[in-house]
């Protein structure tokens, strides 16, 4: 079973423990707030109370064993870059760091993150779309460019399969899948005939996923 450690139990740290933790991984929680600690504790698989500016309780906490290492300090940049310096030279294999900002996520990659994650901005991005999109539900920035969707399927497809609707043709939009009721079609065939209420997932330029919707 994968493991992930979570270190910052702020909103967004305390976010991605619970989900890990729904989703059936083993997750160990760290923080040195008590208070973080025994709010998250009855949710995930481990926590600990720690400061994590001390190498040596850093160190204690085997953290190199993990599949991945999450650092979701909240506004201290300074502290969020030494300890993904720390966990770095200490071998960890994957490190996800959360960033304040440009400057703050180019320095993160520079000093060992392996991915950079801009909470905020990725949030106020999505809130944007879906406002400005009827069928946006949700929606994954790829780049400045692309994306990954959820959306609810246009009523001009509704009863034509996915090569009548030419949506890869004529949009460049590729459906992964399709999410009818309780089920989901991954991979969906070309003769797959799009109905009402469906939800699809898919990938594409945001200009076209929002065209399409129009």
């Amino acid at each position: 079973m994968k493991q992930f450690a979570v270190i910052g139990l702020g909103r967004f740290g305390a976010s991605v423990a619970r989900t890990l933790a729904k989703m059936g991984y083993e997750v160990l929680a760290v923080d040195d707030d008590e208070e973080m600690i025994n709010n998250i504790a009855d949710e995930v698989t481990y926590v600990a109370q720690a400061n994590v500016l001390d190498e040596r309780a850093l160190k204690s906490l085997g953290l190199r064993n993990f599949d991945a290492v999450i650092v979701a300090i909240g506004q201290e940049v300074k502290a969020s870059i030494l300890v993904t310096v720390m966990l770095k030279e200490m071998g960890v294999s994957k490190i996800v760091a959360k960033a304040n900002d440009d400057l703050h996520g180019r320095v993160l990659q520079k000093v060992g993150a392996d991915i950079v994650v801009f909470p905020e901005r990725e949030m106020g991005i999505r809130v944007a779309h879906s406002l400005t999109s009827r069928n946006i539900i949700d929606q994954i920035h790829l780049s400045p460019e692309y994306s990954i969707a959820e959306m609810v399927a246009p009523s001009h497809f509704i009863g034509k399969s996915l090569t009548e609707s030419a949506l890869r043709q004529k949009y460049g939009i590729t459906v992964m899948a399709i999410r009818r009721g309780e089920d989901i079609i991954i991979s969906p065939e070309a003769k797959q005939v799009i109905q009402k209420g469906d939800i699809l997932l898919v990938i594409g330029s945001d200009a076209k996923l929002e065209s399409i919707g129009e």
